[in-house]
């Protein structure tokens, strides 16, 4: 089969990119596409294996370097101009447009869908609140288009692949369409156990709003003889620093080395931010550490409470706080934690998402 793979933009190295490399990996040979490729040489040879990239005409828009969210309103039409004529099975990686790309009429197109998309869908109220006039006018009126258009595109994926339970139930509420799901890969190699742990806490993110690491600095703030370290750079980082007080060490962005040490000593992972899935709590339980989570979304099923750590049930203090109390009443086994993880093995991935590949296209 002539194979292409559609992600929405290249632009870093996250979770969904973690996803693609995954992907390219099992199906060297295909061609990939994508709104935009701003990746730097050594992501690109990490990520794609060296592969070039087909973008659309928003690559060579003035400024679209730095700002090419700005032209949001034009996602749809970009992803739409994209050429695949010729391929018979057509993989897209989507949590914004990719999902809407044009097929062959004889072609399979099978989506592993992050989410769909956030702020034209479950964050639209809160990505538009805070905006002002006339821009929020404006913003309303391309989400509407982009919602309109989501829908009408939908009969363009013939098989959805869900990053969890909770994304599946996103896509069927949203969509009406069902999915298969097959939890994202994460790299266990990397985070080896670890069954002695030191007296402290850990946390680490992008030090961002929704990742909700200032709720946990502010609960700690009130647990002054628990020690919590805080890992992670981001727009909040100033303020984070500001208010922990002497028992909260903030440390800023760490190299990965650092990380996995950190993540290896702790004595639980803390975090408390609604994820689609969430691999850094899974990246801790491969070490052997218990995680404490909130119980909503993907850490709701990627953390086994009481066996992998212990959920708290709100974003507030309270909860953090009742959590850690708890979880300091429990008695957790490392090499049990380790073992768990590697139940979301790249291995894993892999496989699960070949054989589905493969029960769907046995007759092209």
């Amino acid at each position: 089969m002539k194979i292409a793979i559609v992600h929405d933009w290249l632009v870093t190295n996250a979770g969904a990119e973690k996803v693609l490399k995954e992907i390219i990996s099992l199906y060297p040979d295909a061609d990939i596409f994508s709104l935009v490729d701003f990746l730097s040489d050594m992501e690109r040879e990490e990520l794609l294996a060296g592969k070039s990239v087909t973008t659309s005409f928003i690559q060579q828009l003035p400024l679209a370097h730095k700002h090419f969210r700005n032209f949001l309103p034009l996602f749809p039409k970009a992803i739409e101009s994209l050429d695949l004529s010729g391929y018979d099975l057509v993989i897209s990686s989507s949590w914004a447009v990719a999902k809407g790309v044009k097929k062959p009429q004889s072609a399979h197109h099978i989506c592993y869908c992050h989410t769909p998309i956030r702020y034209a869908w479950d964050l639209y109220n809160e990505y538009t609140a805070s905006l002002s006039q006339p821009k929020k006018f404006l913003v309303q009126k391309s989400l509407s288009y982009i919602r309109k258009w989501d829908l009408e595109t939908l009969d363009r994926v013939d098989h959805f692949i869900a990053n969890s339970h909770f994304v599946k139930e996103r896509i069927n509420r949203t969509y009406k369409r069902d999915a298969e799901v097959i939890y994202p890969p994460v790299n266990i190699e990397k985070f080896s156990l670890v069954e002695q742990k030191e007296e402290f806490y850990l946390t680490a993110s992008r030090l961002v709003p929704y990742k909700k690491t200032k709720l946990i600095v502010e609960a700690f703030n009130e647990l002054p003889h628990k020690k919590l370290v805080v890992i992670g750079a981001g727009e909040e980082y100033e303020h984070i620093k500001a208010i922990a007080k002497e028992n909260i060490q903030v440390l800023g962005y760490q190299e990965d080395a650092i990380l996995v040490e950190y993540m290896q000593k702790a004595r639980a992972f803390v975090y408390a931010a609604v994820e689609d899935f969430g691999i850094v709590p899974v990246e801790a339980m491969a070490c052997g550490t218990p995680v404490i989570a909130l119980g909503v979304g993907g850490t709701a099923e990627s953390v086994v409470d009481g066996k992998t750590g212990v959920h708290f049930d709100k974003q507030n203090k309270e909860s953090i706080k009742e959590a850690v109390k708890r979880f300091e009443g429990i008695e957790f086994d490392p090499t049990c934690i380790a073992n768990y993880a590697q139940d979301f093995s790249s291995l894993k991935f892999q496989k699960k998402f070949q054989d589905f590949v493969l029960s769907k296209t046995k007759a092209l």
